[in-house]
């Protein structure tokens, strides 16, 4: 078991690297499963997922060779269809490798995912589809795995009823080896999915965007290795603006990708924070004065991401007013805001007036558990002082890691896992510019 203790409060100044995008490196890594040849990734992050969706490879029978930032994919033994449930269960990225076990050798056994508590985040939509293309699927309660079997995956003409942006990455995976078209109407139009698709289309797939929100796919017997370098995150680097900006410091963000952060940048101007355009992929973070309150709405691309939101609410604690943060991605996202209490954050809890909630949300309304909500009102500014703070999802605990920098005194982090899954050697590069984090290890039995 391992803490941060984190000594506050910090301004952070300095320059930061934007690691590899981990919405686009687990995907990358599946889509070796469709080829025997060898697959290189580039820029891949060292992050907890990305180890875990290499054990996950390493059973299905790849070898994976890691040097930094590159790995290699190869054939190592003769190939399983089983994903062992100590590995798939602690990674929800593991059922995308349902589409490619089932294309390529027609049978598939995977544990009910795992990933972060951040709602009900069904793989409904994703087995819907995949039995709509030719499989058979059902689900054993007394083991806990999908099991699945597909003679033959073929063609077929899918439409999302809400937003789903691993849905549509598993159909795709799924239909590339299929036989006919596959037509994905409602698809997710992130630029993490576009990425997977520049990489599966340089391995030889056919996979084009033809209309709003349409993806077609033409299936092709064979794809080929390739070499990818994938994406930056942006996910990190607003995290690393919301650090520089919410800390009174200046931080420069080298591999930014301000073309991808537009209704982040909008609003951040909008609340009087300051950020400076140094070149191309070279961005400037700074404190330039008080801030003001603003109001958020959360939605599907390109809009205001939901990844975002919980930094975001961590800013607006600093800024003079009431902001409103309304979530409508998902239905049980604000875990962080009874810690972020617990530091002296003044918030509360509402719902908005939404006439059809069932068909405004992009969640199942049905999903929703009873007394979660889904907007909350900040009232700021607010000086935050120490705590002993629980992280429960991965942009949660980054959150929760930036409170106790700007806050005073010395806080304890605890569920730290939770962040290593998405953020490289997070305290070694905030101490860097300016932090004072410590990561400790526990006896479990202490």
């Amino acid at each position: 078991m391992e803490k941060f203790i984190v000594e506050g409060p910090t301004k952070l100044i300095g320059h930061l690297m934007v690691a590899g995008a981990k919405n686009v490196a687990l995907k990358a890594l599946v889509a070796s499963l469709l080829t025997d040849d060898t697959v290189i990734i580039q820029n891949v992050p060292d992050i907890r997922d990305v180890h875990l969706m290499v054990e996950v490879l390493e059973h299905l029978g790849k070898r994976c060779d890691v040097k930094k930032d590159v790995i290699t994919i190869q054939n190592n033994a003769p190939h399983t269809c089983t994903v062992p449930l100590e590995v798939g269960a602690r990674l929800r990225a593991s059922s995308m490798v349902l589409g490619p076990l089932l294309s390529r050798y027609g049978k598939a056994i995977i544990p009910n995912p795992g990933g972060c508590r951040i709602g009900a985040r069904p793989i409904d939509r994703h087995i819907d589809g995949l039995i709509a293309m030719g499989a058979t699927i059902s689900y054993a309660s007394n083991d806990g795995y999908f099991h699945a079997d597909a003679k033959n995956l073929h063609g077929a003409e899918i439409s999302f009823e809400k937003n789903t942006h691993t849905g549509t990455e598993t159909l795709l995976l799924a239909a590339i080896l299929a036989k006919g078209t596959t037509i994905l109407h409602n698809a997710a139009e992130e630029i993490e999915v576009d990425d997977l698709i520049s990489l599966l289309n340089q391995m030889g797939a056919q996979i084009e965007r033809k209309g709003k929100r349409e993806i077609v796919i033409e299936g092709v017997e064979k794809i080929h290795g390739t070499t990818f370098t994938i994406m930056p995150d942006r996910n990190e680097e607003v995290t690393f603006a919301v650090a520089a900006i919410a800390s009174k410091g200046n931080i420069t963000v080298h591999h930014s990708r301000r073309e991808y952060l537009s209704a982040f940048l909008d609003v951040l101007e909008k609340v009087g924070g300051g950020f400076e355009v140094i070149d191309d992929d070279t961005t400037r973070y700074y404190y330039k004065g008080p801030l003001v309150a603003t109001d958020i709405v959360t939605a599907i691309y390109p809009g205001f991401m939901t990844d975002w939101q919980a930094p975001w609410a961590l800013l607006m604690t600093q800024a003079k007013g009431e902001s409103v943060v309304h979530e409508t991605v998902f239905e049980n996202r604000f875990t962080y805001v009874e810690e972020l209490k617990k530091m002296g954050a003044q918030i509360l809890y509402f719902d908005p007036d939404v006439s059809r909630p069932e068909e405004y949300y992009n969640f199942n309304w049905k999903d929703r558990p009873l007394g979660t909500h889904q907007a909350i009102r900040i009232q700021g500014p607010t000086n935050l002082h120490n705590a002993v703070l629980s992280v429960n999802d991965l942009r949660a605990g980054a959150t929760l890691l930036l409170a106790a920098i700007i806050g005073s005194g010395k806080s304890y982090l605890y569920g730290i896992e939770q962040i290593d899954r998405g953020y490289e050697h997070i305290e070694k590069r905030l101490n860097e510019i300016g932090s004072h984090i410590e990561r400790v290890t526990e006896d479990a039995l202490s």
